[in-house]
Formats: C-alpha cells, sequence, structure tokens
C-alpha cells in the first residue's frame, strides 16, 4: 500500500504499443470527441474494463449456484449505477453491461455533452470553455472536461452565470451551431 494522497494511474497502457489498427482507431476517437491525447481514451477504457470485470464476477457467482438472493442485490447495485451515471438505458441486464463500447463511455463526458448541447461549436472548443470556467452544472463552476456526467446532472449544464458568454448578446452565441443542422 502506498502513500494514501499519492495519485495514481488510472488506466493501462496497450500491451503491443505499435499496433496500427489500434492506434488509427484510437487516433478516430481522439478526433471525434476532441480529447487531449490517448490516454483520456485509456482512461475511458479502464472504466469500461472494470464495470465488465464485476459484470463476469457477478455471473461467475451465479454460476456457482451460491446465494441467489446475494446474486440479485450485487447485479441490482451494479445496474443501478450505470444508469445513473447514464451508461445503460432504463431496462439494462447484465448482457447489456458486457457489450458496452467505448464510445459510451466518451458520451458521458462532460466535454462531449456540453458539444452536442450545442454550447460550442467544436468539441474541442467545448474542452476550451471548460478549462477557461465558463460552464456550470447547477449553478457550479467545473473546469474538467473528462468529469463524468449523470443523467440527473445532464439538464443542468450552462454557461457559468458570471461568465461573459452567459449574457444573451456576446458575439460568440451568435456563431454557435447546434450539432445536426
Amino acid at each position: 500500500m502506498g502513500y494514501p494522497g499519492k495519485n495514481h494511474k488510472q488506466y493501462q497502457t496497450p500491451k503491443r504499443p505499435f499496433e496500427k489498427t489500434r492506434i488509427e482507431e484510437e487516433t478516430k476517437l481522439v478526433i471525434e470527441y476532441g480529447l487531449r491525447n490517448k490516454r483520456e481514451v485509456w482512461k475511458a477504457q479502464s472504466t469500461l474494463r472494470r464495470y465488465r470485470k464485476a459484470a463476469r464476477d457477478l455471473l461467475a457467482v451465479m454460476s456457482t449456484g451460491t446465494d441467489q438472493a446475494e446474486y440479485e442485490r450485487k447485479k441490482n447495485e451494479l445496474i443501478e449505477h450505470m444508469q445513473r451515471v447514464g451508461l445503460l438505458g432504463p431496462d439494462a441486464d447484465i448482457d447489456n453491461v458486457l457489450a458496452l463500447k467505448i464510445q459510451q463511455g466518451l458520451e458521458r463526458r462532460l466535454q462531449t455533452i456540453v458539444y452536442r448541447k450545442g454550447l460550442a461549436r467544436s468539441p474541442k472548443q467545448a474542452r476550451q470553455l471548460i478549462t477557461h470556467g465558463h460552464v456550470a452544472i447547477n449553478g457550479k463552476r467545473c473546469s474538467i472536461p473528462g468529469y463524468r456526467v449523470t443523467r440527473a446532472e445532464e439538464s443542468q449544464i450552462t454557461y457559468y452565470g458570471k461568465s461573459p458568454l452567459a449574457s444573451p448578446d456576446h458575439a460568440e452565441k451568435t456563431r454557435i451551431i447546434k450539432p445536426g443542422r
């Protein structure tokens, strides 16, 4: 056990560092979601890997035939947590946990949601607005682009109240066009 105040790596690097197909796929994700580097892709992969491992462990416990009530309780906890976070829909099951993709994890980042809501013109601009403190969740400034937004917080994302972007006559607001139009 190390010093509890020290930050530790939240991801695992790829086992094969020069695999061409993996590098190309990661580069596409970095460009599509406006990520800073591939480390952010690896963090999202590690998070999904932990969820999948928990689901596989639950399935292993069920197959051994041990306490059925304990299995149901743990399964419900895992699924409810993932529904709160926004990774699963309302009628999800363990199979849905095992079928998660990296894109679903990256869609829950604050940076992506700010872009999808139309508060920024591009994912890169969304990242810039967040780091400069122009975005708030429930009135509280959030300056972490990788913050995982829950379903409850998703509707509360706006410009920060004291930000110049919050005024309706700001020049940048006339340039921002919602994606998909």
